[in-house]
């Protein structure tokens, strides 16, 4: 397992070649010091049994997929699933694989670029898969960059699935949260689309007003509205930290896990989209080149 560190005067960011994960992302806060705003293992090693994705790029398909099959071009694609569940890319996902550090750079902008080659049918998924992840700091910034190409027609969804938290305290609660996001995903009990979109209005899902947390949990495919890139902002004023998620895809899921003081922003498309015709396109062929950008920005109170 091999680790890259790269900084600016405001933001270092520590990288593993496992999972092409985040291991540490240290921002400034109110005070001037460095403080670790995302979940983590401190021994590199513990990520080899970890369950949580922390900090890791999530794929070939991030989040779910029902009955762990999809149909393509006439053809059907059988997938890892438990209970009817595909997850984040079946048993052994990209989270769970090693990527080669390509390209590591330490000028005014340092960046970090990983790649991974994902065969054909590896995890049941069509096609030799080249997927390349940089890491990219500018000034306060984390820019996170995708790419992918296919020798043969595929499904894809990466995400990178990092666990924030803004201060030190045991719950959320002292987090503040703004999602510009007026509808969501319904869900089922396995948490799957049923393929309609709900309004967060008079719902506990409704963060379109920067609120607290308080002990709302939750696990919800958030569409991100029109017009807008920011797709969420939070803070936490015991430490005077402040963030905004910017994204070009149409859907964050947002993840509170119960035994974690911290939340997830999962900037991606829309789950089960292989078996969901209205929603957005997730079929990557040969002739095309995959490109999703998300953009962590922070500051202080």
């Amino acid at each position: 397992m091999k680790q890259l560190t790269i900084s600016t005067p405001h933001i270092t960011l520590i990288v593993l070649n496992y999972g092409a994960i985040i291991q540490k992302l240290l921002v400034k806060d109110a005070n001037g010091n460095m403080v670790n705003v995302v979940m983590g293992h401190d021994n590199a090693m513990d990520y080899l049994t970890d369950d949580y994705c922390l900090g890791a790029v999530v794929g070939r398909y991030a989040g779910r997929i029902a009955n762990g099959r999809f149909e393509l071009d006439r053809e059907t694609y059988h997938l890892h699933q438990e209970n009817g569940v595909h997850l984040h890319g079946g048993k052994k996902g990209f989270n769970k694989k090693y990527w080669t550090f390509e390209e590591v750079n330490h000028g005014n902008e340092p960046y970090i670029k990983l790649s991974y080659t994902s065969k054909h049918l590896e995890e049941g998924y069509p096609g030799n898969l080249k997927v390349t992840v940089t890491y990219r700091l500018r000034h306060n910034q984390l820019h996170i960059d995708y790419e992918a190409t296919t020798d043969r027609t595929t499904v894809i969804n990466l995400t990178n699935h990092s666990y924030f938290r803004l201060d030190d305290a045991p719950n959320l609660k002292r987090h503040k949260l703004r999602l510009n996001c007026s509808k969501y995903v319904a869900l089922d009990q396995k948490l799957l689309p049923n393929g309609k979109l709900i309004s967060v209005k008079k719902t506990d899902k409704d963060f379109r007003g920067t609120d607290y947390l308080g002990n709302v949990h939750l696990d919800t495919p958030f569409v991100i509205d029109k017009g807008t890139r920011i797709a969420a902002t939070m803070s936490s004023r015991f430490l005077g930290i402040s963030m905004e998620v910017l994204t070009d895809q149409p859907v964050l899921v947002v993840y509170t896990p119960t035994k974690m003081p911290a939340i997830c922003f999962e900037a991606q498309n829309f789950p089960d989209a292989p078996n969901q015709s209205s929603f957005p396109n997730c079929v990557l062929r040969p002739s095309e080149t995959y490109n999703q950008s998300t953009q962590y920005r922070f500051d202080t109170l």
